[in-house]
């Protein structure tokens, strides 16, 4: 069972947001492949831009695509390797960190939504697994990706405009406690997530416990996101499953990350509890159903941009994807004109369709004026 009993009010929320779910899942069901396969890696896209911009990284959606092309070809996901001077030279040296955080984050969702169903009943080996895969980018984590913390660790908050940091919560030591507590929430989880009725309830208060634990050194943030995904796609809820591979919730925890961290404090007063009885989880889900509340709605913005996607000229696809090459630059009509060897006139058109159909915005007016891509 879960540790807390849903108030009446909570359940009145979780009929209603479900609803939305089935209704969602039926009209996806009309969307051709193309354009669920364009929704799902748009949706892919803000979750790995948001979920590592939380941990402080500093790609841009506009920038992780192109990573995300770069690492594709053929439908098949390329060695990171064999491109990483490639994507450094052209992103920069100074972002290394931010760029290995992308691909390894990159490379756990896509097992992820591939594999969740495959993954249950959910073991501390499969945890292992992500977390190693996660940082197998990072060199300096190789002594630690795959392995439960060998040093005290905090959950904290970082103010991105001041640099100011605040603890939102102690978690266990290393040892013997946190090894017991993952072993305790692992046969938890396994025992309630396709029986408990509400698999978002669920996966909140697994979630919480897994970021009250910390069990790794590093990561936890981002692996602890994924596992609440896979806790939506493994409980026993097909709208829910189906919906969840096209929306993006760590979206909306970026946006609104002081509520976020504030819940998480508040729920456990700012540490660890041996009993979850003593956690004060409620709140906590209440913010979880506003966010997939917040990414449902998302999805008809995104459908719009599909829509207007498939109906731009053929020209305008040319210029969009001169963008889509160099998601870094800020680009003139008289560049475009250079990279795609269409007319100036053309190139304006194109110009004033992709700014009005919203995958470009105009910087500044005139001759001086330049154009940015926006995801």
């Amino acid at each position: 069972m879960l540790s807390f009993v849903p108030t009446v009010q909570l359940e009145k929320a979780l009929k209603t947001l479900q609803a939305d779910i089935v209704l969602l899942a039926q009209e996806l069901l009309t969307m051709d492949q193309a354009g669920k396969n364009w929704l799902h890696k748009s949706v892919l896209i803000s979750t790995i831009g948001a979920s590592t911009r939380i941990e402080n990284a500093a790609l841009t959606d506009a920038e992780i695509e192109w990573v995300d092309t770069t690492l594709t070809q053929d439908g098949k996901t390329t060695a990171y390797d064999s491109k990483r001077a490639y994507i450094l030279n052209k992103l920069s040296k100074d972002r290394e960190r931010s760029i290995e955080e992308v691909v390894g984050c990159r490379e756990v969702l896509n097992l992820a939504y591939l594999q969740a169903t495959d993954f249950y009943p959910l073991t501390e080996n499969t945890i292992r697994g992500l977390h190693k895969i996660l940082l197998s980018y990072y060199p300096k984590a190789s002594s630690y990706a795959g392995s439960y913390k060998s040093n005290p660790n905090l959950v904290v908050s970082v103010n991105q405009e001041t640099g100011e940091r605040h603890t939102v919560l102690e978690p266990t030591p290393p040892g013997p406690l946190t090894q017991t507590s993952m072993q305790d929430l692992i046969a938890w989880y396994n025992s309630e997530v396709r029986e408990y009725p509400w698999t978002i309830l669920v996966a909140t208060e697994f979630v919480f416990r897994f970021l009250a634990i910390h069990p790794f050194q590093d990561g936890n943030g981002r692996i602890g996101r994924v596992l609440f995904l896979i806790a939506l796609m493994q409980g026993d809820d097909p709208a829910l499953k189906e919906v969840v591979n096209f929306v993006s919730i760590d979206r909306q925890i970026e946006r609104n990350r002081p509520l976020y961290y504030s819940a998480l404090r508040n729920v456990s007063g700012g540490r660890y509890r041996p009993n979850p009885q003593d956690y004060h989880l409620e709140p906590l889900a209440w913010f979880f159903l506003k966010m997939i509340r917040q990414a449902l709605d998302e999805v008809s913005i995104l459908r719009q941009r599909y829509s207007a996607l498939i109906r731009l000229s053929e020209g305008a696809l040319l210029v969009l994807a001169c963008f889509k090459s160099s998601p870094e630059k800020r680009l003139t009509p008289a560049e475009l004109v250079k990279e795609t060897g269409l007319v100036r006139r053309s190139v304006q058109n194109a110009l004033v369709n992709l700014v009005n159909a919203g995958f470009l915005q105009r910087l500044g007016v005139g001759p001086s004026s330049r154009y940015q891509l926006i995801f």
